[in-house]
């Protein structure tokens, strides 16, 4: 298990206990920096006394209230994966005001915290989680978990170029690891050419793979995280966060958690993925356009399902005229249309009296006289005048 250095600080004699900060953090209340903000407001007390201090220490029993409300207990960890589209930044506050990646996922959600970070033009695979332990082991080098990235980059490179990279290299003084990259596929354009290099490290500084590409002369125009440890991307759609379950967790990252933490169970409370809403500008399979990550969808974490945007310069796709154009038809009049039912024909002759059914009934039973045979005549039929094309009689 990773313990966290400052657990023990300002501790020597090793007593027990966890730092108010960590506490509250875990239990969604705020960062672990807003809530040392929160103990030098005053707002913070613990079994009713103020505290003064965030090196305070507090137990399982202990009551936690912020402006008079029940800190509730902290929950087990659970662990999301978020494909991230690009003009969103990793943070829950910038200073710049640009749109955040917690401003676009659903408010069902708990309060999480990135492992990791992808920068502005990033995209990809983000994990997120509300166990902040779990979070920091997961980001430490000595941790050495895998990344794996796709990177589109302008310029010519080779693949031995690209293998002096498993020795690692150091760039403007910063010293990277051993990096695996293979070249994948190159498209040659006006402007020069464009190459695909899969790229895996396990250290995660940052901007790593911008960098050390930089260094070889290459220019990065997109970058998507594919894989983080035993996660991968797959086919989570771009804006679209699925929970983990809960076996995972267990099986994955109990080494990283506490075992008070570990969540119980099979099934994640969502079992579907969920598709946020980035201010409508995000397409489910493709690219975003500025100005993505504004939360405008309902409060319940099930938006509608957002338009598709294209991005400038690629094509879009053509409709094929049918062969047979749908006839013309005349338009509808507006408004009810009066339905008119054609008049009764009165019958012609003098107005006959409506039969009983007792007169109907005595007129069936009556016996019908049988019709007169009609007259044959004795005159013999008159000849026939012969056909134009029968043989005419001899003498």
């Amino acid at each position: 298990m990773v313990h966290d250095p400052q657990d023990t600080q300002d501790d020597p004699a090793g007593q027990g206990g966890e730092r108010i900060a960590k506490a509250m953090a875990r239990a969604g209340v705020a960062s672990r920096r807003e809530v040392e903000r929160l103990i030098e407001a005053g707002r913070v007390f613990v079994n009713g006394e103020r505290v003064t201090t965030p090196a305070t220490k507090v137990e399982p029993d202990d009551v936690l209230t912020v402006d008079g409300a029940l800190v509730q207990a902290a929950e087990p960890a659970r662990l999301f994966r978020y494909h991230k589209p690009v003009g969103l930044v990793t943070t829950h506050k910038d200073t710049q005001e640009r749109p955040t990646v917690f401003d676009a996922l659903p408010k069902a959600l708990p309060r999480l915290i990135s492992v990791g970070r992808l920068d502005l033009n990033s995209e990809g695979l983000l994990l997120l989680t509300n166990d902040g332990g779990l979070a920091r082991a997961l980001e430490l080098p000595a941790s050495a978990v895998v990344r794996r990235y796709r990177a589109r980059a302008r310029g010519r490179v080779t693949q031995e170029k690209l293998d002096r990279l498993k020795d690692g290299i150091t760039v403007e003084g910063v010293s990277y690891g051993a990096i695996e990259a293979h070249l994948d596929k190159a498209k040659e354009g006006p402007q020069g050419a464009n190459v695909w290099i899969t790229v895996t490290l396990a250290e995660g500084k940052n901007r790593e793979v911008r960098r050390v590409l930089e260094a070889l002369g290459l220019t990065v125009n997109r970058l998507i995280r594919m894989s983080y440890g035993p996660l991968a991307l797959g086919t989570l759609a771009v804006g679209e966060i699925e929970e983990v379950g809960p076996r995972v967790i267990r099986e994955q990252f109990a080494d990283h958690i506490a075992a008070g933490n570990l969540p119980t169970g099979d099934r994640a409370q969502f079992s579907k993925p969920i598709a946020t809403w980035a201010g409508g500008d995000v397409q489910r399979r493709g690219r975003t356009a500025p100005g993505a990550g504004h939360h405008t969808g309902p409060d319940d974490g099930m938006p509608a399902k957002p338009k598709t945007v294209y991005k400038a310069g690629w094509a879009k796709p053509t409709i094929t005229p049918s062969p047979h154009p749908k006839r013309k038809t005349k338009p509808k009049p507006a408004g009810p249309v009066a339905q008119v039912r054609p008049a009764a024909i009165p019958p012609s002759g003098p107005a006959r009296a409506p039969r009983s059914d007792a007169r109907l009934a005595a007129q069936r039973a009556e016996p019908r006289a049988p019709r007169p045979a009609a007259p044959r005549s004795d005159a013999p039929r008159p000849e026939r005048s012969p056909r134009p094309d029968a043989p005419r009689p001899q003498g």
